[in-house]
């Protein structure tokens, strides 16, 4: 799968190499019969090598340190200050991937829903550091189907101030219709995704897909 048939810049999409080892990860996560003690680890292991890929995309300046040899080693260093902005609910489990990874990164939460009658994105909540207009932003939302609710988190972020190209909405999965979507609004805001999927049904479900990602990931899917 590559980024050219969604027809947006290459430097907007970056998607995560299809080794052979990311599908079988993706095969587990779509099989209808996995188990949650299947699905949540192996969801975990994915989201970390997407966060990894975002903050590749934040600016990081040269950084020399004394090894225990006494030798100097010229590293790097990220330049800017992140926070991390969930949309909840599914969004919160790749919070918690972020803050495993960077324990004292600053978190947000947005919490959006699309209105019954109109159909429309609604925003119900948010609460944001009060510098995040001086941060850099990963966005954090397992799937990007229409890119209405993930245009609504980026119009919340840009009112407070974030400049669209300090955002890096990170996703496990996305369709073409939600890339075109949120780049045509958005043009700035660089995506990071581990698949791209081949289109959208007419009830606005990715095909293949993975289903309800929060209902699997929290088990309120499951019987009682």
């Amino acid at each position: 799968m590559t980024v050219t048939h969604v027809q947006v810049p290459q430097d907007a999409v970056h998607l995560l190499p299809q080794t052979k080892h990311l599908r079988a990860i993706h095969t587990i996560l779509r099989d209808r019969h996995a188990k949650r003690k299947d699905f949540v680890p192996n969801s975990a292991h994915v989201m970390r090598q997407l966060i990894e890929a975002g903050l590749e995309l934040f600016p990081f300046e040269p950084l020399d340190v004394q090894t225990p040899v006494g030798r100097t080693y010229h590293g790097l260093r990220l330049a800017t200050e992140i926070c991390g902005v969930s949309v909840v609910r599914a969004g919160d489990s790749m919070e918690a991937e972020l803050r495993t990874m960077m324990p004292e990164v600053r978190l947000g939460k947005i919490l959006i829903q699309r209105d019954r009658t109109t159909k429309q994105p609604r925003l119900y909540y948010s609460a944001l550091p009060a510098d995040i207009a001086q941060r850099h932003v990963l966005l954090l939302d397992p799937m990007l189907a229409t890119g209405g609710t993930a245009l609504a988190a980026i119009d919340v972020l840009c009112e407070r101030g974030v400049p669209e190209e300090h955002i890096v909405f990170v996703n496990l999965l996305s369709s073409p219709e939600g890339i075109r979507t949120v780049h045509e609004r958005r043009p700035r805001v660089r995506m990071v995704t581990s698949s791209i999927e081949e289109r959208l049904d007419e009830n606005a479900y990715m095909q293949p897909g993975i289903g309800d990602f929060g209902d699997r990931y929290f088990g309120t899917d499951l019987a009682v």
